[in-house]
């Protein structure tokens, strides 16, 4: 046998070390794999920036004070930003890549994700970037940034995916939902609202803020940054432009995070959790049969649930397993962070502020159906007589005193007649379907 194997050993060798040259000059040297990378990411860039916009924004032409970027989505002209860069401003300009100068439409923002849409036109479509699957991002890929920090137009940024399902805000007075994605690739002023892109030039995320290094000199904001995911931009992108504004579901609680799952530490009085029987340190393990261990993660299902939809929340108590059904409201105007202003009779008569019944309100209330008409109670206000006659958020006001109401300027001429009245009888139609109710007025 050992004269067998030395036999082969010399011809054995050979061919290693000629398959072993034969591979090594089939292969790039190193600057052409440099070449290689440093083409694609010029390839990106230039494929890139025509989709991406300027934007500027302030109380007029002449009167701007904020400046960012953003990038068209859409064909006919719909834009995503930040809502930081065009929240409240009276005008808002957007540039193109070449040197166009548009004037743009707020078409609806949300303050909760930073998230807004805006709307240019003209005669021909414009360029557009795509939206990837974000659940498909990989920590470690290669991300690039496109935006226009200091005003320095299309700047140009690498880097890699740092981090994903980032929750970075604390102390905030409203709500937020973040999902951010964390990246190295360098952002600063004026940056927000651009894309962050992965090697195929798709939309991974909108550049939204950074982390700022600690004693890091007043002018410069590097540090970690991050983008909010093109998850949840695609769906908060798509309500604003079908709605104008976003409407969330709401549960009612103070909660956090044990090993177990979601601990609740306060039960809102009148909320969906405490009419469903759900109680203070009652640990939530399941959501409508799936899994929840993170506040943030759980904080997103309730949002995205349908108002009026029944959900099945499964608790510990005591160590003992218990299942509750829990019907969804929609999130208080207040808990949102959104300002409240309205001098309306029926919400100086009754304490009930309405708006129209839109079209995508029979997709997000389950109770509603196209056929309907009447208006949408929007808001209730404590103690006043349409809370006292339990009159909840998101019903529909069919009728009062037998006279149907078509719309809001009807509502409010019939309560500017019935003034002197001692109670008013309501139709409407809610989660616990359609029923009168007697509103007595307080005089």
């Amino acid at each position: 046998m050992k004269k067998k194997s030395y036999l082969y050993c010399p011809f054995f060798i050979f061919l290693l070390i000629f398959s072993s040259c034969a591979y090594q000059t089939d292969q790039p040297t190193n600057l052409e794999l440099l070449s290689s990378i440093e083409n694609a990411f010029i390839e990106i860039a230039e494929q890139s920036k025509p989709a991406i916009v300027s934007i500027v924004s302030g109380n007029s032409r002449r009167r701007l004070n904020r400046f960012g970027s953003g990038f068209i989505f859409r064909q006919d002209g719909y834009i995503l930003t930040n809502d930081h860069i065009v929240h409240g401003a009276k005008y808002i300009g957007v540039g193109l890549l070449d040197g166009t100068k548009l004037d743009a439409n707020l078409v609806g923002t949300d303050i909760n994700t930073d998230i807004a849409v805006l709307k240019v036109d003209r005669d021909q479509g414009f360029p557009t970037l795509p939206l990837a699957d974000s659940e498909k991002v990989r920590v470690g890929q290669f991300a690039i940034a496109i935006g226009n920090p200091f005003q320095l137009d299309y700047t140009v940024t690498t880097g890699v995916v740092s981090g994903k399902r980032r929750s970075v805000l604390g102390g905030l007075t409203f709500i937020r939902y973040q999902n951010f994605i964390q990246t190295d690739a360098w952002i600063n002023t004026g940056s927000s609202g651009g894309p962050l892109l992965n090697i195929y030039g798709e939309v991974i995320g909108i550049n939204a803020l950074i982390r700022k290094v600690e004693n890091t000199p007043a002018p410069m904001r590097a540090g970690a940054g991050f983008a909010i995911s093109s998850n949840l931009v695609k769906t908060i992108g798509n309500q604003l432009i079908a709605n104008g504004k976003i409407i969330r579901g709401y549960l009612g609680i103070k909660m956090a995070e044990v090993p177990q799952g979601i601990r609740i530490d306060e039960v809102v009085f009148g909320a969906p959790a405490d009419r469903a029987g759900l109680e203070w340190h009652d640990i939530i393990v399941e959501y409508n049969g799936k899994k929840v261990q993170k506040s943030l993660e759980f904080r997103l299902l309730i949002a995205e649930s349908q108002v009026g939809k029944e959900s099945v929340i499964k608790v510990l108590r005591r160590g003992q397993e218990r299942t509750f059904n829990v019907t969804i409201a929609e999130m208080p105007p207040e808990m949102a962070g959104l300002p409240f202003e309205d001098e309306s009779v029926s919400w100086k008569m009754l304490g009930l502020a309405v708006r129209k019944l839109e079209k995508g309100d029979s997709q997000r209330y389950t109770y509603l159906t196209e056929k309907d008409h009447g208006v949408i109670v929007e808001r209730v206000k404590e103690n006043a007589p349409g809370s006292n006659a339990k009159i909840p958020r998101g019903a529909l006001i069919l009728a009062i005193n037998g006279k149907e109401i078509s719309d809001v300027q009807t509502l409010e001429a019939l309560l500017q007649a019935e003034r002197d009245a001692l109670e008013l009888t309501f139709d409407i139609k809610s989660s616990h379907g359609t029923e009168k109710l007697t509103v007595h007025l307080q005089k």
